[in-house]
């Protein structure tokens, strides 16, 4: 039946959009061609339980086909597909007042749909990858040419006098020309001052409720402070240097966050966290095409839908140049809309940039009219800078990547505050080196996504933190009490920290944390003789931070350590909570006298510092008594020394997932590399309860993006007053 539609409309001479009906025969799609996507049917908007994104069988595919453990979309046939808008997922049944716009290649669209499509740049199916030689073009010509085909009026209430003609697209060396500059073709501001305002601020009555609502539920939202000398007392005649002191801290949490079942997943309430700004800088470079560029599409998809209305959200898409897809918006549910459309456009070519992605992104955030209490960026990248840094990955001198970051990025900007760049190394072929500096200098994480198909946890992982900030502006205070007592040393890892009033005083600045997340810091001292007291006070620790809904400033009441002094001491039994962040240190310690040496070519000496570092650990307290901390560091070293094992194999992933561990451990937060992300993992530190919900969330959701699970629940926004510009 369908070959005898397509002879008669080539008798006819006809160009026309037509649906051919199809046989039971061709509707059942082949083996073969079930097992290519289109990288454009990953997106969704958030629907109701039980839908699903339903995908056809691309005419013309250009996804290379997806591995077992990689892209996982839903497949659908040609007949469902055409009562389901695939942009924006609703129906598409006749006579409900909205026009239906039916591409060449057959696959139907919401008019409005796929006419935001192409606003955007885009000039292909979004289901087929077929070029189109007709577009869908909005525009007020109630009398268009004869060339064009017409079709009514949108029937959308704004645009009662608008008639849509199909525009014919310019000849094929024209059109290669602008699908280059998609989608980077509608102007930019000057200045990004045209955020999206926030939501109503509340006034101190509502924060007073707030509150109020927070202490009767016996929500208790203050830092957990506590101290753990390495032994409980030393011979009072006796004295001793390097003596270690464990500061424990634990960020407050949220009721039932403990629980692992996903139709219960933990709900941080709208009074536990505060909004966030978060600005996505995406790599669609040449490079990206195809199964890259679907699945990133498809990440972003999950991104945006588990944002609150409260949250906004920006994209910078770069290659060759960088171009804002749209302002800071909030998350509501058109907002998400749009931003799905916008995402879906995306096409991928030209060169990498990154430095000019990262100035776009810097510049949303220094230019915003106003300010939600936590603010972001994530940069995804597959490549190395072709256009600032030079020569092949991991060669560079770390000044050298300076020139990647804008002022406000590293801390020195006029607004007075550092945007953390949360970087994501994309395949086998990203510059790690650069990407982790350009983490590590503005205070956020390197996560290495080595598998394509993990794009997506990597992501839910990170944003399962940055929707779950509870502590802000973090700092602690250690105090020598006994005039004889010298702080030596502070084992912060890339936590600023100093050493003050001839080493009586000691400081570190931790900054935001997330919920139930958890801090140690080791601090040396040197322990004097004491020949009449039974005990000796060592230091006295107090933190101070605000809360990011209150706006509340929260000073802890500092706490001493003390030790006692007998005159003969008994049997010393070393604490196993310091034995264990011992063990930590000397971990990533390790790994970077590991990659200093496999840098310089020594790969064998690279293997035996790990080799050595595992036979110290296993023999330490902590280990035999089997803490999951040192089994989950053993796992790491030993994954390390097989990633070491060969030149090739090092610069093709050992050096990014090396630089990824030490991002997390001197930070003490979850980064993705290797298989972190799975739940059989051993390696798996730091992550939260949250985060592991919202992995969780991504897992389990069903095929095709649709989550079953309601989105973040939304924040309440305290934000302060638009500032004057």
């Amino acid at each position: 039946m369908g070959s005898k539609w397509r002879k008669a409309k080539i008798a006819l001479g006809l160009n026309l959009c037509v649906y051919v009906p199809r046989t039971l025969e061709e509707a059942s799609p082949s083996a073969d061609a079930c097992g290519r996507y289109s990288d454009a049917s990953s997106l969704s908007p958030s629907v109701s339980p039980g839908s699903r994104i339903l995908d056809s069988v691309p005419i013309m595919p250009t996804t290379p086909t997806p591995s077992s453990s990689g892209l996982r979309l839903s497949k659908s046939n040609s007949r469902s597909l055409k009562r389901t808008c695939a942009i924006c997922l609703a129906n598409m049944k006749p006579g409900q007042g909205h026009a239906i716009f039916t591409a060449e290649c057959s696959h139907s669209f919401h008019f409005q749909c796929i006419a935001s499509n192409v606003k955007h740049g885009s000039k292909i199916c979004p289901v087929c990858r077929a070029k189109w030689k007709e577009i869908p073009f909005q525009g007020p010509n109630l009398d268009p040419p004869h060339e064009s085909a017409r079709i009514n009026p949108v029937d959308w209430p704004q645009d009662d006098a608008w008639m849509t003609p199909l525009r014919r697209l310019p000849p094929p060396r024209l059109a290669s020309h602008r699908q280059m500059a998609s989608p980077f073709q509608a102007p930019e501001p000057n200045v990004f001052n045209d955020d999206e305002p926030l939501e109503h601020q509340l006034d101190l009555a509502q924060i007073s409720s707030v509150i109020k609502d927070v202490s009767d539920n016996n929500c208790i939202r203050t830092v957990e402070m506590k101290m753990y000398p390495e032994v409980t007392e030393v011979p009072r005649e006796n004295s001793q240097d390097n003596f270690t002191v464990l500061i424990h801290l634990k960020a407050p949490g949220s009721d039932g966050s403990s629980s692992r079942n996903p139709a219960t997943l933990p709900v941080i309430s709208q009074t536990s966290r505060a909004p966030v700004d978060l600005v996505t800088v995406l790599d669609v470079s040449g490079s990206m095409a195809g199964t890259k560029l679907a699945l990133l599409k498809r990440a972003m998809g999950f991104v945006i839908q588990n944002l609150g209305p409260s949250d906004r959200l920006s994209v910078i898409a770069f290659s060759s140049t960088a171009r804002r897809l749209f302002p800071l918006r909030r998350m509501s549910d058109i907002g998400r809309q749009q931003a799905l459309q916008a995402v879906n456009s995306l096409t991928s070519n030209g060169g990498t940039n990154i430095a000019e992605g990262l100035r776009k992104g810097a510049k949303v955030m220094e230019d915003r009219r106003e300010r939600n209490a936590v603010g972001s960026i994530i940069l995804l990248s597959d490549g190395q800078d072709t256009y600032t840094v030079n020569g092949p990955g991991g060669t560079h001198h770390r000044a050298d990547y300076q020139s990647l970051l804008p002022v406000s990025i590293r801390g020195g900007g006029s607004t007075g505050c550092q945007i953390p760049v949360h970087a994501f190394g994309f395949g086998a072929d990203h510059d790690a080196a650069s990407m982790h500096s350009i983490s590590e200098s503005s205070g956020g994480t390197f996560s290495f996504i080595e598998a394509e198909g993990v794009i997506q946890d990597a992501f839910a992982q990170c944003i399962g933190g940055l929707l779950s900030v509870v502590v802000q502006e973090l700092r602690v205070r250690i105090d020598c009490v006994h005039p004889g007592i010298r702080i030596g040393s502070l084992k912060s890892g890339s936590y600023p920290s100093r050493v003050m009033n001839d080493a009586q005083t000691g400081s570190i600045n931790v900054g935001d944390l997330y919920a139930d997340e958890e801090r140690d810091f080791l601090v040396s001292v040197n322990v004097p003789a004491n020949g009449s007291h039974n005990e000796t006070p060592l230091v006295k620790v107090e933190c101070v931070y605000r809360d990011p809904v209150t706006k509340e400033l929260v000073c802890l009441e500092g706490k001493e350590v003390r030790i006692q002094r007998p005159k003969v001491a008994g049997q010393q039994v070393v604490s196993i909570e310091v034995d264990r962040q011992r063990s930590r240190v000397q971990a990533a310690e390790a790994m970077a006298d590991a990659r200093a040496a496999a840098e310089q070519g020594d790969l064998t000496g690279a293997v035996s510092i790990l080799e050595r570092c595992r036979k110290e650990l296993s023999e330490t307290v902590s280990a035999r008594a089997g803490d999951r901390l040192c089994v989950s560091l053993d796992a790491e070293l030993r994954e390390l020394q097989e990633r070491m094992a060969t030149r090739r194999v090092y610069e093709t992933s050992g050096r990014a997932y090396v630089l990824s561990g030490l991002s997390s451990h001197s930070w003490q937060r979850a980064t993705a590399r290797g298989d972190s992300t799975d739940s059989a993992s051993l390696v798996q530190s730091y992550q939260t309860p949250y985060m592991l919900d919202m992995l969780t969330r991504s897992q389990t959701m069903p095929l095709g993006g649709a989550s079953s699970q309601p989105p973040v629940r939304p924040a309440r926004s305290f934000s302060s007053q638009p500032r004057p510009r």
